[in-house]
């Protein structure tokens, strides 16, 4: 398999700078509660008494059965009746500014430079794209942790991690806060620096 070359995260003054920020946890809270709304399918779909199946027929006469009154089957105390105020088909999603976006990537970006847990690769190819293969040699660099891998158009590691638990790979496109948290190393090669550099521009 390749040897990769490692490159000091404090020789890149973007990435030195962020070894003293503040972590604002609230930020980081608000965005990962605005990814996970978003991911929400919002499919479910209970049925109302107009949508019950059944007549609207009274069962029998108000008085003089002994039995309590009862308007119809399609009732929701009744068995198969309806459900009231029960959940509809709708979206989850919200707006969440930018800016507020941009802040919790770069505080989460934050946490884990400043926990040792960011790492920059010069290059990230491989050699084999074989699960077996790229296993083993991510297991001999992190151990057991679960790592998220930055880097665009690099097939064989996606094809390698792909069966992995704990082991992704995200293009810089798709860095996400929610993702970030979720490992506990970050991987970059030295070609995302710039895209993950734009992507939280917005926040300085």
């Amino acid at each position: 398999m390749s040897k990769w070359q490692s490159i000091d995260t404090n020789s890149i003054d973007f990435f030195k700078g962020l070894g003293s920020l503040k972590i604002r946890n609230d930020l980081m809270a608000r965005v990962v509660h605005w990814q996970l709304a978003k991911r929400r399918q919002g499919t479910h779909e209970t049925k109302e008494e107009g949508d019950v199946r059944g007549s609207t027929r009274k069962l029998f006469k108000q008085k003089g059965t002994g039995n309590a009154r009862q308007g119809g089957r399609r009732a929701p105390h009744m068995r198969g009746g309806a459900v009231i105020f029960g959940p509809h088909n709708r979206s989850y999603e919200y707006a969440l500014p930018k800016k507020v976006r941009a802040l919790g990537l770069l505080h989460a970006l934050a946490s884990r430079i400043q926990s040792d847990a960011f790492k920059i690769f010069k290059d990230l190819s491989l050699e084999s794209f074989k699960t077996k293969d790229v296993a083993k040699f991510v297991e001999t660099l992190f151990g057991d942790k679960k790592v998220l891998f930055i880097d665009d158009n690099n097939e064989n590691l996606v094809s390698g991690v792909r069966n992995l638990y704990g082991i992704d790979v995200l293009p810089v496109i798709g860095l996400n806060v929610y993702d970030i948290l979720k490992h506990d190393i970050v991987v970059v090669s030295e070609a995302a620096v710039n895209g993950i550099k734009e992507r939280v521009a917005k926040a300085c």
